[in-house]
């Protein structure tokens, strides 16, 4: 194994959530919320020619969240699962991933809607969405999220991944 690895935020995602119960649990549950990263405003050129692009991955820290249990009980689901078989924020690595729309970009700050995210949000990375390189070929097997797609949209933060619990 690896010894530790010290990431240092780009920037920080502001949303209108600022309290974890309630929020969507994914992008898709927040299509139409706005949202902004305002990125380090010495990285600002790093933004160039992503307007040409729809949609970005943010990476990011689950900053409210510590601790972890390697079975969890996911919002989409009653049936305990394994924790890498879920998007449940309490994990060894506090990482999250949306994928959101890009509106505009303005110096340092970029524009979004669906955002997900709990307000003040550590950015640790952009990426260009990109089909052909992030949409897979052939069938795709969605584990025990299958049929599950419709109601990522109503389903809403409930408490359970909020540390300590």
């Amino acid at each position: 194994m690896i010894g530790p690895v010290a990431l240092t935020p780009i920037g920080v995602i502001r949303s209108p959530f600022t309290s974890l119960a309630g929020m969507p649990i994914q992008p898709g549950g927040a299509r139409e919320v706005a949202g902004r990263v305002e990125l380090d405003p010495a990285l600002a050129p790093g933004l160039a020619d992503l307007d040409g692009f729809s949609h970005v991955y943010l990476l990011y820290l689950f900053h409210a969240s510590s601790g972890y249990d390697l079975t969890v009980t996911p919002f989409l689901d009653n049936t305990p699962r394994g924790l890498f078989a879920t998007r449940a924020p309490r994990r060894p690595n506090p990482i999250g991933l949306s994928v959101v729309e890009v509106v505009s970009i303005e110096g340092a700050v970029v524009r979004l809607r669906g955002v997900d995210v709990l307000d003040g949000t550590p950015l640790l990375d952009i990426k260009p969405y990109a089909p052909a390189f992030d949409a897979p070929h052939g069938p795709v097997r969605t584990g025990w999220m299958e049929g599950r797609d419709a109601s990522v949209a109503a389903v809403r933060s409930d408490g359970r991944f909020v540390s300590g619990d």
